[in-house]
């Protein structure tokens, strides 16, 4: 879409982003079928590597932690890629908190955003 202003990407790249942690909170398959792209790979904090069918697998488990939030979220948009950085925090089912960062790469692709890829990290 060259029409599209970085402004308006930066805006629905911030939205798909909330939409991404709310569907991770809710174990949300259905909306990440929506977000993912076919070819989605996903870095985890353990260091595997899982590709978009895994995921889906892992999303469908109700979610454990509790009281995931985003903060300081930058978006950068690189043309037809944009790459979403931002921080988190959480509360161990134990209630211990946690923090991490997280960073997802998303195309532009048939003139909507989706995610190609994501690295998470997380300090215990």
């Amino acid at each position: 879409m060259p029409n599209q202003s970085i402004e308006q990407d930066v805006e629905v790249l911030t939205r798909v982003n909330a939409d991404y942690i709310d569907a991770v909170k809710a174990s949300n398959v259905a909306r990440f079928e929506e977000l993912l792209a076919d070819d989605f790979l996903c870095a985890q904090a353990d260091g595997s590597l899982i590709d978009r069918p895994t995921f889906l697998q892992h999303t469908a488990q109700p979610y454990a932690m509790r009281a995931l939030e985003a903060h300081d979220v930058r978006v950068r948009v690189l043309d037809d890629v944009a790459l979403v950085h931002a921080r988190t925090t959480f509360a161990y089912p134990d209630g211990r908190s946690g923090t991490g960062r997280y960073t997802d790469v998303w195309a532009r692709r048939d003139g909507r955003w989706v995610a190609v890829a994501a690295h998470v990290t997380m300090n215990p």
